[in-house]
């Protein structure tokens, strides 16, 4: 056999072992979610319940500013970011007893369901909407507070 081919099969290797690493935590992740609290449900559960729960409180417009909010997130993760965001802002809407789902609690529970690294990008969204966040700058990332 021929050095190159060898050389292709042994980066091919590595590709391959890295990209089932990379799926693996992925899966892992997706796993530990999946397992039971202490009170019986797991992450997803408490998810899925508050999304259920407060579906009827949702209506158009909110509906396409959450949808306009998470585009800049990749397709693929789309949905399973909603659907973490959306559950945090339904338990927010119960634990105050909301009829409806406001502009206030969507932006307030999308602070408090992202990572910090992703304010920047709701504030850049936000700011094409004409939407003022400075309520909210006490919840975003000390580093962009300037508005």
């Amino acid at each position: 056999m021929s050095d190159l081919f060898i050389t292709f099969i042994i980066i091919w290797t590595f590709i391959l072992l890295g990209l089932m690493g990379i799926g693996g935590f992925f899966m892992f992740r997706k796993f530990l979610k999946r397992l039971p609290k202490e009170d019986g449900k797991s992450t997803l559960d408490w998810e899925e319940y508050y999304v259920e729960q407060t579906v009827h409180l949702w209506e158009d417009k909110e509906k396409d500013l959450l949808n306009e909010l998470v585009s800049p997130v990749p397709q693929l993760f789309r949905d399973v970011a909603k659907q973490k965001i959306a559950g945090k802002i339904g338990q927010l809407a119960l634990e105050r007893n909301y009829k409806k789902i406001t502009e206030d609690i969507l932006i307030e529970g999308y602070i408090l369901a992202t990572p910090k690294r992703d304010h920047k990008f709701l504030m850049k969204k936000l700011d094409e909407k004409n939407i003022d966040y400075t309520p909210y700058l006490s919840l975003l990332e000390p580093n962009y507070k300037s508005h």
